[in-house]
């Protein structure tokens, strides 16, 4: 899994670089994020220590902000960034269990935070990882359609391509087996972690150097 979410996302962010005109670069790119909700998801449930889990992710969220204003040229915080706002959450409503009403509150704050400041993926981020979460499997893939459906409408037929990312909760859902092959081909913890902020500071880099015609002086 870890694999494939690292390539379809390398995949989405150099169409976005290099090739915006091609949809079909996003629409494998919409395969990445649902898996990082996933690994978060699991990963919550998995770890030794919460607080460490969550300085991990603040550490690459922190050291990637740069290379993706620079790959993108978007004023937003980090998809990282959203990913740690969603482990607070998880962690929120364990200390709430039982309290049906902060919980809620919880969730709407967390929610709220995403929307009013630009935080990439907003609060639908956070919906996947609830759904991870907290969801039976058979109920995945049509609460991650009813999501999709609603981003689409919340955020404007732009968000059209969001829709294939439902393949990938298919995937988690119909054909575990298939990932549980590839994850015979292990990714090293390092590579895992450092994968976010170096490919976008690689692309940011590049993307740099062909602007200033440094490529074309190479011909």
């Amino acid at each position: 899994m870890q694999l494939l979410a690292m390539l379809t996302m390398l995949i989405d962010h150099i169409g976005i670089v290099w090739f915006p005109g091609e949809t079909v670069w996003r629409m494998i790119g919409r395969i990445a994020f649902p898996l990082y909700a996933f690994a978060l998801a699991i990963g919550y449930q998995r770890t030794r220590s919460v607080p460490r889990y969550m300085a991990r992710l603040a550490v690459i969220a922190a050291l990637s902000q740069l290379p993706y204003q620079l790959a993108f040229h978007k004023f937003e915080l980090n998809v990282v960034g959203t990913l740690l706002v969603g482990l607070f959450t998880l962690a929120a409503l364990d200390r709430l269990k039982g309290r049906r009403l902060l919980q809620g509150c919880a969730i709407a704050a967390a929610s709220a935070l995403l929307e009013l400041l630009p935080f990439s993926y907003g609060a639908y981020a956070l919906a996947l990882v609830l759904i991870y979460r907290y969801a039976r499997a058979s109920r995945m893939t049509p609460l991650h359609l009813a999501v999709n459906i609603a981003a689409v409408f919340y955020n404007g037929i732009g968000w059209y391509l969001q829709l294939f990312s439902l393949f990938a909760t298919l995937l988690l859902v119909y054909a575990p087996q298939l990932l549980r092959g590839l994850d015979r081909i292990a990714v090293p913890r390092f590579v895992w972690r450092s994968f976010y902020p170096l490919h976008l500071a690689l692309i940011g880099v590049a993307a740099l150097l062909e602007a200033s015609g440094f490529f074309s002086g190479l011909e």
